[in-house]
């Protein structure tokens, strides 16, 4: 294998007893497309034996595998940037390990790729997800799409497919930290959205807590919009303006008349005004701290990653892509 039509990106953390049934539908659902491929595991600093499977898969199959494995966990999105960096493929597929993003769906992707997209979204549909992950996300993403103005349905679907113009484009972009199908969407030219299936984990725990939710989207809605501050302005102009007119007229209202509801109630009890004046402060605070953060992030030049070993071939006649910065050492 030299030149690879397909890459499929997989991400890995902490997947050990799901492993197993991943290469054994992943593989011949490949298989059955009838095209060249091959598949690029990304172990993000995973603590149980996910990293020896992978090394036993790649020995299994090292036509078609390779294994990229960080020194620590940087994230589901660095893990996929590092598998950007090193596709060979025209097109790059990017898929969970827990199984439910069935590997069977990948030829709808392709077909969807053929008819003319460049960038092609999964829509997970009959979603076998708690209901409150449910109604977070739907929720969530009218309120990205609203702000940012990028339309992805299902912005928590992984299994997602690239043309290799929008992989490059991604892979040149250099953020620290980014939304990976969100930025990919920004750089196509014609982007679609198809209905895949989705299965319950085939085995482990979901990665994303309800935090971890929350800071996703924090990072998703920052990293794209400055909606957000400029939101907040405008409320404290409003907040400001209304509290200068409430002002006004309880001061005309006693000179002239006293009383009007004995001050507007003293002004609104003061010290519940004075408690939501600071929640907004201090909800201000916290905004312009994240834009600040991520400022921070960027200005500094650290490397993104840190990759240990790379297992692959040797592919003689396919120039490997530079590889920026980040401690390599390839196993061959």
């Amino acid at each position: 294998m030299t030149s690879p039509l397909l890459s499929v990106v997989v991400p890995v953390y902490n997947e050990e007893a799901g492993l197993p049934a991943l290469f054994a539908r992943l593989y011949p659902a490949l298989d059955a497309l009838h095209v060249p491929y091959e598949v690029i595991f990304v172990n993000d600093g995973s603590r149980d034996r996910s990293a020896a499977l992978l090394r036993e898969q790649f020995t299994a199959r090292p036509e078609v595998t390779r294994v990229i494995l960080f020194n620590a966990n940087y994230g589901q999105h660095l893990a996929i940037l590092a598998g950007f960096e090193r596709v060979r493929g025209e097109r790059v597929v990017t898929l969970d390990a827990d199984l439910q993003n069935p590997p069977e769906e990948i030829g709808k992707l392709l077909a969807a790729m053929d008819a003319g997209a460049d960038y092609v979204g999964g829509v997970r549909r009959n979603r076998e997800d708690a209901w409150w992950r449910r109604t977070a996300s739907r929720w969530m993403n009218r309120l990205r799409e609203r702000i940012t103005r990028i339309r992805m349905t299902d912005q928590g679907c992984m299994l997602r497919g690239y043309s290799r113009d929008i992989v490059d484009a991604v892979v040149a972009a250099r953020e620290v930290s980014t939304f990976i199908p969100a930025l990919a969407y920004t750089f196509a030219h014609h982007p679609t959205e198809i209905d895949v299936l989705h299965e319950e984990r085939a085995a482990g725990v979901s990665k994303y807590s309800m935090y971890r939710l929350i800071r996703l989207n924090f990072d998703l809605v920052t990293g794209f919009s400055l909606v957000p501050l400029q939101l907040f302005s405008f409320a404290g102009m409003i907040v400001a303006l209304t509290s200068v007119v409430l002002y006004a007229i309880v001061i005309v209202e006693r000179a002239v008349m006293g009383g009007f509801l004995e001050g507007v109630k003293a002004l609104w009890d003061r010290d519940i005004l004075a408690f939501f004046l600071i929640g907004c402060i201090m909800f201000g605070v916290g905004l312009l701290g994240e834009y600040v953060g991520r400022i921070y992030q960027q200005v500094r030049e650290r490397p993104r990653y840190v990759i240990r070993a790379v297992l692959e071939r040797d592919h003689e006649d396919v120039e490997l892509p530079h590889r920026p910065a980040e401690s390599v050492r390839a196993i061959r």
